[in-house]
């Protein structure tokens, strides 16, 4: 594979993010409490085996703020300078009490939680919702904020009247958004989405610095459309972050295709199927699907990091070394010839 061209700065922001950005779902139990030695682990780890300023992906949501009380404590015990970290908060979560034996928000996805999270977006709220953040964060603070899963919160809507009101929500999160970014409180504004639809549909109303795909630009998934408005947001100086770019664990062998079980639909034996011709080629070639998905990922000319994201400290130096590594020209084309990928995207993308 060709050598990758210069990656653009975020936005128009002149900043340079690090090619790998760490996930932190894990630092707020997801599926499982993790001790907080093992957190600050972790994040030990981050600054051990990056060259430079470290960067993740963080939200109000995790743990309803417990994984942005982990990153201040950790860091605070580490003595890690504001300086040599860049936090990015999704946010239109807050916490509120616990009244029962579990969270309601998104339940049996968050484990040992002390607190319950509500949505709130809006204009007043998206501030609640950053005031609260930095407040978790202190003495650091989220330098990139954007709106938590929009996608979602349109998808809720009961009709089409509560859809446009919604909307109407996420433009007024936005201005405030845009206002702190304004006044120097934050250096960028983004979007992320399962949907990339949704976040094509904000960054043509709102001024974006990033966009942030999830399961939706990667080795098995990538339609012509959405490698458009990647193109387009690199034409408009608006950086792409990919993240889930294993569809949840499915591409490297998981039981789970976009956090969904996998079961005997048609849908889901033809995705069996072809992750089984995915891995054989790779075995051929002697790569790793991981080294595989995460190259694919990042071939886009304007895509400048991957997401990912571990619950265990041995991992991360696997994590860094993995947007550093690329297949040989002959594995893509074992892709092609195995009809696994398209030869227009691969002569595109990847030579």
């Amino acid at each position: 594979m060709a050598s990758s061209p210069p990656k653009p700065a975020l936005g128009k922001t002149g900043v340079i993010l690090p090619p790998i950005v760490f996930g932190t779902s894990s630092l707020g139990n997801l599926y499982q409490v993790i001790d907080p030695l093992v957190k600050r682990d972790i994040i030990s780890e981050w600054f051990r085996q990056s060259d430079g300023i470290v960067a993740v992906d963080t939200a109000g949501k995790y743990g309803a703020g417990l994984a942005l009380e982990s990153i201040a404590e950790s860091l605070t015990h580490l003595s890690i300078e504001p300086e040599q970290i860049l936090i990015s908060n999704k946010l239109g979560w807050r916490r509120v009490p616990l009244s029962g034996d579990e969270p309601t928000f998104e339940p049996g996805a968050w484990v040992g939680l002390e607190h319950d999270a509500v949505q709130d977006i809006g204009y007043e709220g998206i501030l609640r919702c950053w005031t609260e953040g930095d407040e978790l964060l202190s003495p650091y603070r989220a330098d990139f904020v954007s709106v938590h899963d929009p996608d979602e919160y349109l998808a809720a809507a009961t009709d089409d009247s509560d859809r446009e009101s919604r909307w109407t929500d996420i433009l007024d999160a936005y201005r405030a958004l845009g206002e702190l970014r304004d006044r120097g409180e934050v250096q960028a504004v983004g979007v992320g989405s399962k949907d990339w639809r949704v976040s094509q549909r904000i960054s043509n109303a709102v001024e974006l610095d990033w966009v942030m795909l999830a399961t939706s630009l990667t080795i098995y998934s990538h339609p012509p459309a959405l490698l458009d408005f990647v193109e387009t947001l690199r034409q408009r100086q608006i950086a792409v972050i990919n993240s889930a770019v294993f569809h949840a664990g499915f591409l490297m062998g998981g039981s789970f295709f976009d956090y969904r079980p996998v079961g005997n639909t048609p849908e889901d034996v033809a995705r069996l199927s072809w992750r089984e011709r995915f891995h054989h080629v790779c075995a051929d070639h002697a790569v790793a699907p991981a080294v595989a998905c995460v190259a694919f990922g990042m071939s886009p000319p304007g895509v400048v990091a991957t997401a990912l994201s571990s619950s265990r400290p041995e991992r991360i130096a696997e994590h860094v070394r993995l947007v550093d590594q690329k297949p040989p020209a002959e594995f893509w084309q074992s892709m092609v010839e195995a009809e696994l990928l398209e030869n227009d995207v691969v002569e595109t993308l990847l030579r």
